[in-house]
């Protein structure tokens, strides 16, 4: 099974089409724009190298007062989100003793963070799931499981759930990391690199497949209860026929919503499987919802903005093409997005209007904000955690 990640399906296809000469390219150019407002960053800390280059969904983790981060080496950091001082710091790689040779020894943390039923959860690529106390940080215990764990794990009706890069999902027991069941999914032979973080809802777990599908399984015992397609594989050669359902899906009301690569945004009920709309829409980027509104990044970068009900477009915001976008996170009255080149863009969710824009760190952003209380937290691949003040 190939993996691969979106920068190398750019790369693959520009040279699949061939590529016109440097004289003739021009170089991508940030819109200008007057800032409406300057971004106010309340703290900013490092967290030892971040996730460099590699693929990751390190997400940080909100809880009550504490912001949770960590770092693709291994570390573990529960930071204040008043000041940004550290509370607790842990190292999960099993031996922590290196010798001078051996330190680049890593964990390869790439899949979470979670923080559910007391504790914070996070999986390797190396193949394992770990869970930590929450106040304390010590190591709860430790879960080889059969595959990379890529995506954030989910939480609820009593079960973690765990979707893993080999097509298997996992439910299990979230004091002792004892399986309940396991389900194995198809998985084609080329796919994105990553996987759904699965959604607890109304007793079923929902995930996106590789296959382009959207599924229900019971949490209490792993049976398939339905199956929908998002998108059909279409096209000749294997990136053209890439349709993977790599976002989280989304809840709201008896609904869900699903994005697929190549294929489409659709909005599924949760009860019988059946597609209640269906929109030509291509992304591998979270989406986010507000009211009545849904939020897309899609491949290209172009922001779009969704009636639910509809799938009706309610406006476009093609001024960050090219850009390699995080997914949005609603902000109060914006949407804040980060890039691959460590900006931060502001826009006006109720019109797609760019406000405001802050450079943070070359480095660049690889997963999206995430809001807690009246602050944003952005994190950046060489381990730069900032909070910003979200404006009113």
């Amino acid at each position: 099974m190939k993996k691969l990640t979106a920068a190398s399906i750019a790369l693959c296809m520009a040279t699949l089409m061939g590529c016109s000469s440097s004289d003739d390219e021009e170089e991508l150019v940030l819109p200008e724009i007057v800032n409406q407002f300057e971004t106010d960053v309340v703290w900013q800390e490092s967290i030892g190298d971040g996730v460099e280059h590699y693929f990751s969904r390190l997400t940080p983790a909100i809880y009550n007062d504490r912001v949770f981060v960590a770092n693709r080496e291994g570390e573990v950091e529960a930071l204040s989100l008043v000041n940004g001082d550290t509370i607790w710091q842990t190292d999960v790689r099993e031996n922590t003793t290196f010798w001078p040779w051996e330190s680049d020894v890593s964990a390869k943390l790439s899949g979470g963070i979670l923080q559910a039923y007391g504790k914070i959860f996070i999986g390797s690529e190396h193949g394992y799931l770990t869970a930590l106390d929450r106040e304390t940080g010590e190591i709860v215990w430790r879960k080889t499981v059969p595959g990379e764990v890529l995506s954030k794990p989910a939480a609820g009706d009593g079960l973690i759930f765990v979707n893993l890069g080999s097509g298997k999902l996992l439910a299990l027991h979230p004091d002792t990391g004892e399986e309940r069941w396991s389900h194995e999914q198809e998985v084609p032979a080329l796919t994105l690199r990553g996987q759904s973080s699965p959604t607890v809802a109304n007793g079923g777990v929902l995930v996106g497949l590789e296959t382009g599908k959207l599924s229900v399984f019971i949490s209490e015992s792993g049976y398939s209860a339905w199956s929908s397609e998002i998108a059909t594989a279409k096209g000749s050669s294997e990136f053209e026929r890439l349709v993977d359902v790599d976002t989280q899906p989304l809840i709201s009301g008896p609904y869900a919503y699903a994005i697929a690569y190549n294929g489409n945004l659709a909005a599924v009920d949760i009860r019988s499987g059946n597609v209640v709309w269906k929109r030509e829409y291509s992304s591998y980027r979270e989406m986010s919802m507000d009211g009545q509104t849904i939020y897309v990044v899609d491949s290209d970068g172009v922001v779009y903005a969704l009636d639910k009900s509809s799938g009706i477009e309610r406006w476009s915001q093609p001024a960050l093409r090219g850009w390699y976008l995080t997914g949005p996170a609603v902000a109060g009255n914006y949407l804040a997005l980060g890039d691959q080149e460590g900006y931060l863009h502001w826009l006006n969710k109720e019109s797609g209007e760019l406000v405001s824009r802050e450079d943070f760190d070359s480095s660049g952003f690889f997963v999206e904000p995430v809001v807690a209380d009246d602050k944003l937290i952005l994190y950046t691949r060489d381990g730069e955690v900032s909070a910003v003040k979200i404006p009113n």
